[in-house]
């Protein structure tokens, strides 16, 4: 069986606004222009047939979710293992040598997964977690699953997981606030990224897709 899997980072915070380093629980709230996100999810995924939701222990994907959730009709699920990833001895912090020693850390995971957040996880910790959350919708049998998560933890875990998008894309291709990376597949045979944010992954539009910067997207 093959699932659908939409993951979908939350609206923009506070947090986002200040360029900070926010991995705290629950974390802030979204931003006027956050619910104005949130709330064009719906018609985002006008297309899809969602047979779960899934969200975060952060209160920005609770948020970001709320709409989808009353277009629906389901109830989400909360799960901890797909909150962001934990930012250590960054937390709050948004000078560049900072956001880069996150970042930098998060992208050597690929070489080395058991390197250490400073203060924080490690890769291989971030992957089960995140991996057993999935791993559960997929044994529920679920067809297409929303997963409401965070801008590095989606990155790191698309990079590592799907067949067809290696780490330097992902390395290279930051997620906006409301971004959507719709994957195909299962825990046994792997996933396939669909596309990423609108732009089919590996089609003519992929490098239209905003390349990443010191923008503390973490938070």
């Amino acid at each position: 069986m093959s699932m659908r899997l939409l993951l979908i980072r939350h609206g923009q915070t506070p947090s986002n606004v200040e360029g900070l380093l926010d991995t705290r629980i629950p974390g802030p709230g979204l931003t006027e222009l956050g619910f104005e996100q949130a709330a064009a999810v719906p018609a985002a995924l006008a297309g899809e047939t969602v047979d779960a939701i899934y969200v975060s222990v952060q209160v920005r994907t609770h948020l970001t979710s709320a709409p989808l959730v009353d277009a629906t009709g389901l109830v989400p699920a909360e799960r901890a293992g797909i909150r962001e990833i934990q930012s250590g001895d960054y937390e709050m912090l948004g000078d560049e040598k900072s956001v880069h020693g996150y970042m930098s850390t998060i992208f050597a995971w690929t070489q080395d997964p058991d390197t250490r957040m400073p203060g924080g996880e490690s890769g291989t910790e971030v992957m089960d977690r995140y991996n057993a959350v999935i791993a559960e919708a997929y044994e529920a049998g679920y067809g297409t699953v929303a997963m409401f998560s965070h801008g590095a933890v989606i990155r790191a875990w698309v990079g590592h997981n799907a067949l067809n998008v290696g780490p330097d894309f992902v390395r290279d291709n930051s997620l906006g606030n409301t971004g959507i990376v719709v994957l195909e597949g299962s825990p046994e045979t792997g996933w396939t990224a669909i596309s990423w944010m609108g732009a089919a992954v590996g089609g003519p539009s992929v490098d239209d897709v905003a390349h990443a910067g010191p923008t503390g997207e973490s938070a």
